[in-house]
């Protein structure tokens, strides 16, 4: 017999014995198993070269701006100095950003990915990009939209 929400329906809920408690449970269980599904070829690939998650959020950002600031990179990712450091030493220190100073605001070190730091970003992003164009492929451009809705909302709320 078919549950009637598809999330108690996975196998690792089912495995759990999990129940569901409230009506909105099953799209927060999907919200969970779809980021693991995104992520998990990405996170593969990133291991296998001493990198995490953490590490492609923060060559993500970087390779999409023309120099941010330290400010500005914590302001993004929604994360604390404290958080930043040790990832961003990291990436430094391992050729993959480099940071140089402002022109104008000469207090202010701006980052950018070096070509490693581009490679790296690149592949481990075109890891995700194949997940979300293989789960988008298959819906309706209304379907598309209305997926792209809830995700902006959502979104809106950090």
């Amino acid at each position: 017999m078919a549950k009637a929400n598809p999330a108690f329906g996975l196998p690792a809920v089912e495995k759990a014995g999990m129940r569901e408690l409230h009506p909105l449970d099953g799209a927060l269980l999907l919200m969970h198993f779809a980021f693991r599904g995104l992520v998990s070829q990405a996170d593969r690939y990133l291991e296998k070269h001493g990198l995490t998650r953490v590490h492609h959020r923060i060559l993500y950002v970087i390779a999409r701006t023309d120099g941010i600031s330290i400010g500005g990179l914590l302001e993004v990712l929604g994360v604390s100095k404290q958080a930043l450091h040790r990832p961003m030493k990291y990436l430094q220190d391992n050729g993959y950003v480099v940071a140089e100073r402002d022109a104008v605001e000469h207090r202010v070190k701006l980052l950018r990915l070096t070509p490693k730091g581009v490679r790296m970003e690149r592949s481990a992003t075109d890891h995700e990009r194949a997940a979300m164009g293989g789960a988008l492929g298959g819906m309706s451009s209304s379907e598309q939209k209305a997926w792209r809705d809830v995700m902006t909302a959502l979104a809106k709320q950090a």
